[in-house]
């Protein structure tokens, strides 16, 4: 998911829910002595005027304790929520591993 900050000020999203998860986590992937490993993290910064990616073996949210597994094809509802810019609703794709759509949020703080 891209996330396009349109805004003259920074922003930072700080959390996310969705109905389908009990919980949805901020991670990151680090390098710890040469091993991937993920670990929650507070926020992303999103620039002034610019965007922030999230993808597979980055920055990405964490669905934690689904309400039933994800099919692919189906919308997957997310509030996504920022320092300034507030509570933006998205909804995610379901694909497969390694698809290339990926959706745009466009916020202004």
């Amino acid at each position: 998911m891209l996330i396009r900050n349109s805004g003259a000020a920074g922003d930072r999203l700080v959390s996310a829910s969705s109905p389908a998860a009990a919980k949805v986590e901020l991670h990151v992937h680090i390098n710890d002595n040469g091993v991937m490993r993920m670990r929650q993290v507070a926020g992303y910064d999103v620039p002034a005027k610019g965007n922030f990616e999230l993808k597979p073996g980055g920055a990405h949210l964490m669905f934690m304790d689904i309400r039933r597994p994800f099919k692919e094809g189906e919308m997957v509802p997310v509030k996504l929520k920022f320092e300034k810019a507030g509570e933006v609703s998205a909804e995610f794709h379901v694909g497969r591993l390694g698809e290339s759509t990926a959706p745009s949020v466009h916020h202004k703080p």
